[in-house]
């Protein structure tokens, strides 16, 4: 699993981007925050490491928020996550952020952080479709919309 953490501007201010992205380029997780610190890395983290079957290693940048929070996790939880933080490993993550740093550019902003999270969370469950990450295959493109954005 790759995390990467990327800046949103958000009415002048910096917010803060969680994504994860498995080896298969399919989107884990994702979470846009409005401080950077160590309780919305673990709370990131956690969701993430659930949504995928136990995964034997993490890569991540250089933030000591993450690594403390897989150290945490590893504790709490009786596991073994080997940490790896390298900053030319993520360039899986850096590919998928591109799309989504695309769309955001082409837009004027955004103005209230609530509008980015909807925006944001929308344009990762369209990736998320576009990569056949269907919970049902057989389901309408509605339906997966649905069922991903819940």
């Amino acid at each position: 699993m790759f995390v990467r953490l990327t800046f949103i501007g958000i009415k002048g201010e910096w917010r803060y981007l969680y994504r994860a992205v498995d080896k298969e380029e399919n989107t884990v997780d994702f979470l846009l925050t409005k401080r950077r610190q160590r309780i919305s890395a673990q709370k990131f983290l956690i969701k993430a490491i659930e949504n995928t079957v136990n995964p034997e290693l993490i890569n991540i940048d250089k933030s000591g928020a993450n690594k403390a929070a897989i150290k945490l996790y590893n504790l709490r939880n009786y596991s073994n996550i080997q940490i790896r933080q390298c900053k030319y490993l993520n360039n899986i993550v850096e590919q998928d952020h591109r799309m989504i740093k695309w769309r955001i550019m082409l837009g004027l902003g955004f103005k209230e952080f609530e509008s980015a999270k909807r925006t944001i969370s929308a344009i990762e469950v369209v990736r998320m479709i576009k990569k056949n990450q269907l919970k049902n295959p057989e389901s309408s493109t509605h339906n997966s919309f649905i069922s991903l954005a819940s």
